[in-house]
């Protein structure tokens, strides 16, 4: 067995669901990656980790090696973007980037890479061996094998947790993950294009801005000091949250369970100080605001906690949300008030009836409690959003006071009031890319790049995305300062269809005329105006009554993989949950060539304005005025516009 670091986190065991007969199945399914003589070995231990941990995750077969991204060049990859690929996978397993490294958890507690460390070893080694005219398939971390291809093909094609709908309640997911016959990748986890919380730390700060200038009246060029913003959870990607803060100079207080978690980001430095004693804390929030500091503090403790010692300290929050991980409560993706992290662990883990409807009760009367201390401060003046995390949906399932008479959600998705109509619509979305030299003067030259093509793109903007472009710009100016890339040498920028492609443009021309020493990865977050079909978040803004259809994320990843993406993902489930989302990635390599560039204008085209075509067709104004930009920008395109409707004559007519 590989030895096992004392300061890495653990996935919390999974209850067992299998019964004696699933078990010898399963235990089948994990032996057929290896020859028979070595079953009477493995077999003992594989029970052994499907008995007690709720999963086969084949610990012994865990490289002793650290798992890092190294520089492109030392992958012993035949053709090079395979080399890229694999910077990427050993980059969402790195330690310092991943959740859970050695249960193969990149974020949000059950966001997989894989299912097993059989099948990392096994896919690292196709990656290794792969040739241009050959496409690797995986099936929900399975590495199916090397295929017959061709050279302007994916090299990879992913797709994770396509369960047919009869079977995608919780209980089939669990039944199913056991079995080692499908996988929950979340989005940028089971999809190899994660770039640590640098993401979400860009998206949080841009809708810590908006929500200022929406919520607070805050002009333009003002920031949150002395503005108090409460929330939880510092996970993979909730860890983002106080960072993102500070960036926007506000107070950001942060609860969490975990203590690791809380010293993991204060080692990274984005997180300022560790309380566990709540008046002492009070004290350090009035002084604080009261000075206008820019600071993150996390408490140690559960949330409600944290609420209710709010509330009786009588500290006016401005911003309230939660990011927890409640698309996964019930097995440590929310930890109850009332219960230590280690009772809950138990409970999770017990195979024992009364112990899962104990715990599930438990968590529903946290929700409870967290909801009423919510609605309390809201009353008071604070401004509360779901920050997609599915904590609106799993309140009502609580039977939490969050419905208005109406039957809607009391509070909005940060989707529907700030990303969807500001960004979204207009075609914005978390464009990313990773320097594989791993070289920080490649990864500031790209900043350079980036600051280039923006400040071009605003000499010619229309005033509707003029604030969009500023934001960004600002963001691309100050990344190095904030120290935001951990692992790789990765950034992030919200960015529309045009200014994708001439930044990929000009980030491929770096590469061709050695302004750059090596390649670049480029890549979404699945979060965008295209990737993702999502009704609690991605699409809670499509309001036609096609929010939680599929066919957009479909086409998304059917469209890339045609347009030469060099890999391509589609997924059940994402932030809001299995059962609730299809989301589609990709990611390009930037190789300098000239083909690439070809590549660049057909795929990043399609992959953004498919969706802003589909928003437009719903209804929006914005969406609408985006695809006409469009029209006039792309001669070839064409797509059907939506009408006027006058929905007064029809609300008569229907009367």
């Amino acid at each position: 067995m590989p030895p096992v670091a004392s300061n890495v986190s653990r996935a919390p065991a999974r209850r067992l669901v299998l019964g004696k007969r699933d078990q010898r199945l399963a235990l089948e399914n994990a032996l057929r990656y290896f020859p028979e003589h070595m079953h009477s070995v493995l077999a003992p231990e594989f029970l052994e980790e499907l008995r007690t941990l709720g999963r086969i995750y084949m610990h012994r077969f865990r490289p002793k090696h650290p798992i890092v991204a190294r520089p492109e060049s030392e992958y012993p990859a035949q053709v090079p973007a395979a080399r890229g690929i694999m910077l990427m996978i050993q980059n969402n397993l790195d330690p310092s980037v991943a959740q859970f490294p050695y249960e193969l958890v990149t974020y949000g507690n059950n966001g997989s890479v894989f299912q097993n460390w059989a099948q990392y070893r096994l896919t690292m080694q196709y990656l290794a061996k792969m040739t241009e005219d050959q496409t690797l398939v995986m099936k929900s971390g399975h590495p199916d094998g090397l295929y017959p291809s061709f050279v302007d093909a994916p090299r990879v094609t992913i797709t994770n947790g396509l369960v047919v709908p009869r079977f995608f309640s919780l209980e089939d997911q669990e039944r199913l993950t056991q079995l080692l016959v499908t996988m929950y990748g979340q989005m940028t986890a089971g999809s190899w294009m994660y770039i640590g919380p640098q993401g979400i730390v860009h998206g949080t700060v841009l809708t810590l801005k908006n929500a200022g200038r929406l919520y607070l009246n805050l002009g333009p060029e003002e920031n949150l000091k002395g503005k108090l913003f409460v929330t939880s959870g510092l996970g993979g990607m909730s860890g983002a949250q106080g960072k993102a803060a500070v960036i926007e100079g506000a107070v950001a207080v942060i609860a969490e369970v975990k203590r690791a978690a809380l010293e993991k980001r204060h080692e990274q430095k984005w997180l300022d100080e560790i309380h566990s004693d709540l008046p002492n804390l009070m004290e350090r929030i009035k002084v604080a605001v009261a000075t206008g500091e820019a600071v993150s503090l996390g408490y140690h403790g559960n949330v409600v906690d944290l609420w209710e010692a709010l509330y009786d300290a009588d500290i006016h929050v401005d911003l309230g949300s939660d990011q927890t991980s409640l698309h996964d409560p019930f097995k440590g993706g929310y930890y109850p008030f009332g219960l230590s992290v280690e009772e809950t662990d138990a409970l999770i883990a017990s195979s024992n009836k009364a112990d899962e409807h104990r715990l599930r009760d438990l968590i529903f009367l946290s929700l409870r409690q967290q909801t009423d201390l919510i609605n309390a401060h809201v009353e008071r003046g604070m401004f509360f959003w779901d920050y997609g995390n599915r904590f609106l949906d799993m309140a009502r399932e609580a039977e939490a006071e969050i419905l208005n008479e109406d039957g809607s959600f009391r509070y909005p998705s940060y989707v529907e009031d700030i990303m969807g109509p500001v960004y979204f619509d207009n075609g914005f979305g978390p464009f990313r890319w990773v320097c594989l030299s791993g070289l920080e003067s490649d990864l500031l030259e790209t900043d350079k790049i980036a600051t280039e093509v923006l400040e071009e793109m605003l000499a010619e903007a229309p005033p509707e995305i003029r604030q969009q472009l500023l934001d960004n710009l600002s963001w691309i100016r100050g990344a190095a300062n904030n120290k935001l890339d951990v692992g790789s040498k990765a950034r992030i920028l919200y960015s529309n269809a045009e200014g994708r492609m001439r930044l990929a443009l000009a980030i491929n021309e770096a590469v061709r005329s050695g302004r750059l020493k090596g390649p670049v990865i480029i890549g979404r977050d699945h979060h965008d105006p295209s990737g993702t079909d999502a009704f609690l978040r991605e699409t809670s803004d499509v309001r036609d009554g096609s929010a939680p259809t599929a066919d957009m994320s479909t086409q998304t990843f059917l469209g890339n993989a045609i347009r030469g993406a060099t890999w391509v993902s589609l997924h059940h489930g994402g932030g809001t949950g299995w059962g609730n989302a299809i989301n589609g990635g990709f990611g390009l390599y930037l190789d300098g060539s000239e083909e690439v560039d070809t590549t660049i204008v057909s795929m990043i085209t399609w992959d953004v304005v498919s969706g802003i075509s589909r928003r437009a067709w719903a209804g929006s104004e914005n969406a609408n005025a985006a695809i006409l930009r469009e029209l006039e920008r792309i001669p070839e395109l064409q797509v059907t516009l939506r009408h006027h409707v006058d929905r007064s004559a029809l609300a008569e007519l229907i009367q």
